[in-house]
């Protein structure tokens, strides 16, 4: 791939605003460097890394000398430009080295003392923006999602803003078997036509569904393609990349918020089989970032700027699933590259803010911050753990299916002349779920409602057809009914929920990647749950009316409560959720805080682990390491093992058939031969050696192009200094130019024949960029991030160009 081309071609489709061609398909999102300015450049490195192929080389080919670099406004070391890797080990030791000046003045003065305290103390404040933020845009699009999906049934005459639940609680003539009928709640129909019945009627509420839908998701990836291209998508792969250590500029910036949170609620109205909990993460890390820029430490240093982020994470499930533990697990297990002990506290004490201010907003109206909250009144037998673990391998085999068959339709997506109509997909893909979804009760609700409903535990009371049982004993209270003989609502239902599976199944494969907001935990969860409540319902009508059989036996005697279905369906939920995302610990936590079902944790770990278990087998990525894989992102998995048996030597540059490592040598340096080197090559960090003949590493210049030093009278015959000491110079030559500023003193060095299981640990440990290779100190070549990650995607066969670097 040859990135500066393809940017800007990206950057010129997005300028014309003429066609669906205006979104280029790139990293399930689309690259617009018209708004970088969403995230101020603070660090511009305009190469990917030392004696590599990067911009800088283009920057520099066009004439700009090396004194004009020269005049930066302040000495330092160089930044980084988009589509780069950070240097973790150099912004570790800028935080070290700032920390350590700070320490050392806090003693001077009181003023120092307290700019001490107060920066110790600005990361707690950050956390608790951040968990306010996140909290209060969380309660926000839950409140409005909410609403808009009751619009597209109807209206209420006492406040359209009301949604069909309000709208209806302050009812005097609602019943409580039709508590979601009131006067005040009116259809389309009888608000067009003046009745809801007869066919005409349900041919105008069908209609109306479908317009607002197609509006909904209209709006939805209209926005997204005019203002902000990276909104779009889950979000999750790029924040696992960029907390990795690589830079997309914009991903997190302002405008990428403010469109990805209007346009989440449009997308989940819609009616799409999407959810909005990792664009959630998104929206959070959003929130992270901007405000990181109230915080100088932050704002100037992007592994601290990471550290804020992985928090934010953290705070994004929170407030999608009211899980604060669960969040901080996921930040941990799933998201998070590096992730120190004090990013786990302040991660901790930002997902509990979060989670207050949920709570205190109070979206859904329960009084409670768990999203589908059960409770179930029989506890689970040791047989059981038979059918939950059936459920961890259909969750595993549905997991592994749709990873193959969901990047297959995105690889499609992005080879072809489909991805460049993302108008008119969405609009497609939108026709085609509100079509097919109307007339099934159970696909047309949100995939919220339907979960809470499968989660359910029925009752004497409860309305629902999945309760409609014959009461063969109804003197019990409703706490401990028994098991009962299934009526006819029940086996329509199990018709319904058998077609909504498989509808769910094959059209969430095709709307997860499109051109708007789309998360894919609901609809997981959902596929789940409507496998384990068929499962479960079967179960207990098997054990009705075969009570006398050995399995049965001892356990679940006539007139008792032996199966609830509801479990089977939270069991199914938490298997498919698994095999898709391969979550374990996070996953169980996670479920048991969204439903409050604390003694059902042992079936939910059988069935995350089984469903992970057989999820690996068929296939060993996740579905966000399969998009950062196939989006070409420059992303070192850390599960991933290295089994090769290469040397350093194999992958280091140059190759024999290549030209020389471009080198700055010690002695006899001029500006002039500098600014050749860089004219002639598109490099912008070079080694140096002692000479050309003996090739003796001393150290490495970083970023010659962005040195930052002020020195008055450098003409083109100074002579370059590496070393603090200058010897005498004739009194008629112009003055030296000084370049120990922008050394790296201790460059990582590996010898030729260290395998590179070893080099590929280091990097993955230490987040370097480059590493140069000698042979008994005599310099050989560099290795680089990207040359690591085309070396794996060669070992495996797949193709090395794909990897994304500017």
């Amino acid at each position: 791939m040859d990135n500066s081309g393809y940017c800007n071609e990206s950057f010129n489709s997005l300028q014309s605003g003429t066609s669906d061609e205006d979104m280029v398909e790139i990293a399930g999102a689309t690259l617009d460097f018209s708004s970088t300015d969403d995230v101020p450049p603070l660090d511009r490195d305009y190469t990917s890394g030392y004696g590599t192929h990067g911009s800088g080389g283009d920057m520099l080919n066009g004439g700009t000398r090396l004194m004009d670099l020269l005049e930066e406004a302040a000495p330092g070391v160089g930044t980084y430009e988009d589509f780069n890797t950070i240097d973790w080990v150099r912004e570790k030791s800028k935080d070290r080295d700032r920390h350590r000046e700070i320490a050392s003045k806090s003693k001077e003065s009181t003023w120092a003392l307290l700019h001490s305290v107060s920066d110790a103390f600005s990361g707690w404040l950050l956390m608790l923006l951040i968990g306010l933020m996140a909290g209060a845009l969380a309660g926000g699009i839950d409140i409005s999602a909410h609403w808009m999906t009751d619009l597209k049934e109807g209206v209420c005459l006492n406040g359209f803003w009301f949604n069909h639940e309000h709208c209806c609680w302050n009812s005097n003539e609602t019943t409580f078997q039709e508590r979601d009928k009131c006067p005040q709640w009116k259809s389309w129909a009888e608000l067009i036509i003046g009745t809801t019945e007869g066919a005409f009627a349900y041919i105008v509420n069908y209609l109306m569904y479908v317009c607002w839908a197609l509006l909904f998701s209209f709006l939805a990836v209209s926005l997204v393609r005019s203002f902000a291209p990276y909104a779009c998508g889950s979000g999750i792969p790029e924040i696992k990349t960029i907390l990795s250590g690589f830079i997309i500029r914009g991903y997190l910036g302002k405008w990428t918020l403010v469109i990805k949170t209007i346009t989440l609620v449009l997308a989940v109205s819609s009616g799409l089989s999407l959810g909005k909990e990792g664009p959630l993460v998104h929206v959070a890390c959003c929130c992270g970032n901007i405000l990181c820029h109230l915080f100088t430490k932050y704002r100037k240093n992007e592994a601290k700027r990471r550290e804020v982020l992985s928090a934010a994470a953290a705070v994004g499930v929170s407030v999608a699933f009211g899980a604060p533990i669960g969040g901080v697990l996921f930040s941990l297990e799933e998201v998070s590259y590096y992730f120190p002990l004090k990013t786990l506290w302040r991660s901790f004490f930002a997902a509990l803010v979060a989670a207050f201010t949920l709570r205190s907003i109070n979206p859904f109206g329960n009084s409670r911050l768990v999203l589908f909250y059960v409770e179930f009144h029989s506890p689970w037998h040791l047989l059981e753990l038979v059918p939950f673990i059936l459920l961890g391998i259909f969750g595993g085999i549905w997991g592994a299916l749709f990873i193959r068959a969901n990047i297959a339709w995105c690889r499609c997506r992005k080879t072809t002349r489909l991805g460049h109509y993302p108008v008119l997909e969405v609009l497609v893909v939108t026709a085609v779920t509100a079509v097919l979804a109307f007339p099934n009760d159970y696909t047309r609700t949100s995939g919220s409602e339907l979960i809470s409903e499968l989660f359910n535990d029925c009752g004497l009371l409860d309305s629902s057809k999945l309760c409609d049982y014959i009461n063969v004993n109804a003197s019990k209270s409703s706490n401990e009914l028994p098991d009962r003989p299934a009526g006819h609502n029940v086996y329509t239902a199990m018709w319904q929920l058998s077609l909504a599976l498989i509808f769910k199944m094959l059209i969430t494969v095709v709307t997860f990647g499109m051109k708007v907001p789309s998360g894919l935990f609901i609809p997981s969860m959902a596929v789940g749950a409507i496998a384990g409540r068929l499962l479960g319902v079967g179960m207990e009508q098997l054990a009705y009316h075969h009570h006398d059989w050995a399995v049965f036996r001892g356990w679940c005697s006539p007139g008792a409560d032996c199966i609830t279905p509801g479990l089977y369906a939270m069991v199914g939920a938490a298997a498919c959720l698994g095999g898709v995302t391969r979550m374990t610990v996070s996953l169980v936590v996670i479920m048991f805080e969204l439903t409050g079902g604390l003694e059902y944790i042992v079936p939910l770990m059988a069935a995350a682990m089984t469903s992970k278990w057989v999820a690996d087998a068929l296939g060993r990525e996740g579905i966000y390491e399969a998009h950062i894989r196939l989006n070409g992102y420059p992303f070192l998995e850390a599960k991933e093992e290295f089994s090769h048996k290469t040397l350093a030597m194999d992958v280091m540059r140059p190759r024999r058939s290549d030209p020389p490592l471009s080198v700055l040598t010690q002695d006899s340096l001029t500006v002039e031969d500098v600014e050749t080197l860089i004219a002639e090559t598109t490099y912008s960090g070079f080694p140096v050696v002692v000479s050309h003949e003996s090739q003796r590493l001393v150290d490495l210049i970083i970023s010659i192009e962005n040195a930052r030093m002020r020195q008055d009278g450098i003409v083109s015959t100074s002579r370059i200094f590496f070393t603090e000491y200058m010897p005498p110079q004739p009194p008629e030559s112009p003055a030296p130019l000084k370049l120990r500023g922008i050394m790296d003193l201790s460059p990582f060095t590996v010898t030729d024949h260290t395998a590179m299981e070893i080099v590929v640990d280091i990097f993955r440990k230490l987040g370097l960029r480059q590493c140069l290779v000698t042979h008994n100190g005599r310099l050989l070549g560099i290795i680089t991030k990207k040359d690591i990650l085309k070396h794996m995607a060669q070992m495996a066969n797949r193709d090395p160009d794909s990897i994304l670097f500017n």
